[in-house]
């Protein structure tokens, strides 16, 4: 779900866990791009490199980065079964990339006239009638709301409204407007706001007015008690929220529906995320003022989370600088078992989708994974 609470998972797996399993580690859709380790000399990694870099040395299990046009994959789609890495069409859970499809839908609700970013959240959520967190506070981290990914139970799921409770029993983590500071509990609510602006649950809003316009028919919201991606998908490896003393496991299996939701619920593939941005950035969902009022009021960002130096955080969005300049606008997500890095680049160098099959949020596996997709979208510019 993100980014920082799942560093409780991701500080349980450790290489040296994975490290020895036998895996396939260089297959590829594209053999005419880089060898293995090392071989370019003195240039940056390639594609390739970075993802074998995260098989090979990190112990992930599977790496796959999807550019539209070549598919790079590395490692194994199920250890132990010699199972190449699935390709563009297999299913992934996305993490909280979910949030820039719930920001794309508040923003369409502005552009209809049906609310206003600075409309106080509690004008649509009656558990905050009495805070003054607005809309554009939450879509931009800064309502200092605490992070329901840390107080739930894993054993008993609640409503988005339970999920808020516990939110609000814990104090600010700091006064709204005045900082910050990623949680998850942001999206929780603004969840909650589509809901009651649109006048239906906020998953039918975001297919009708985004999957659908889009044509993103291999995503889709996990319906309840549904545990495992839909079709071709790889297996998951990492830390199981409801049995952490299993240690490292296989955890494909997750309620997704039951504690996800809008912050980071949906499923999809490399084809259809990379759809999803171009479609995004492109001027399909939104006229170009708002889509220009999501990646123009921003917070810098760099140096905190998983962000790089010079990053800026816009509403449900954040741009990332690249090493051959400009940058890229996207978001990333990590799950138990998942991390999910990449977005459209500037100036027209493309789009990319690069995922592991275990948290890879911290270390050199983020290194790697945010490599790749700056080896991809810099890759002969």
């Amino acid at each position: 779900m993100n980014r920082q609470r799942v560093r409780v998972t991701a500080a349980l797996l450790t290489a040296a866990a994975l490290v020895g399993v036998t895996a396939p580690t260089a297959a590829a859709d594209d053999n005419a791009h880089g060898a293995r380790h090392g071989t370019h000399g003195g240039t940056a990694p390639t594609v390739r490199e970075r993802l074998d870099l995260l098989v090979d040395a990190d112990g992930v299990p599977g790496a796959l980065a999807y550019e539209g046009r070549r598919t790079v994959r590395a490692g194994t789609a199920e250890l132990g079964s010699g199972k190449p890495m699935v390709g563009a069409e297999g299913r992934f859970r996305m993490g909280s990339n979910t949030k820039a499809f719930t920001a794309a839908a508040v923003m369409r609700l502005v552009v209809d006239g049906r609310l206003r970013v600075d409309d106080r959240a509690g004008r649509y959520v009656p558990q905050l009638a009495d805070s003054p967190i607005t809309i554009r506070q939450l879509l931009k981290q800064r309502s200092g709301l605490a992070d329901y990914a840390g107080l739930v139970d894993w054993e008993k799921p609640l409503s988005d409204e339970g999920y808020l409770g516990l939110v609000l029993k814990e104090d600010l983590q700091f006064e709204a407007g005045t900082e910050w500071g990623y949680s998850n509990s942001n999206y929780l609510v603004l969840g909650m706001v589509i809901t009651r602006a649109s006048g239906t649950d906020y998953r039918t809003y975001i297919e009708r007015t985004i999957l659908k316009p889009l044509r993103l028919e291999s995503t889709y919201w996990p319906g309840p008690g549904e545990l495992t991606p839909r079709g071709p998908h790889a297996r998951n490896y990492g830390v199981h929220p409801l049995h952490p003393e299993q240690g490292l496991t296989d955890v494909t299996e997750l309620p997704a529906y039951e504690f996800f939701g809008a912050s980071g619920g949906l499923v999809t593939t490399p084809k259809d995320l990379n759809a999803f941005w171009d479609g995004l950035f492109g001027g399909k969902l939104l006229p170009r003022w708002a889509l220009r009022q999501m990646t123009h009021d921003t917070t810098e960002v760099g140096g905190r989370d998983v962000y790089p130096e010079g990053s800026r955080y816009g509403y449900g969005v954040a741009s990332i600088p690249l090493s051959c300049g400009g940058a890229y606008w996207g978001h990333g997500g990590d799950l138990p078992g998942v991390s999910v890095g990449g977005g459209r680049a500037t100036d027209g160098r493309g789009t990319v989708t690069v995922y592991t099959t275990t948290v890879a949020a911290q270390g050199s596996r983020l290194a790697h994974l945010q490599g790749a997709v700056d080896a991809a979208l810099c890759d002969g510019r």
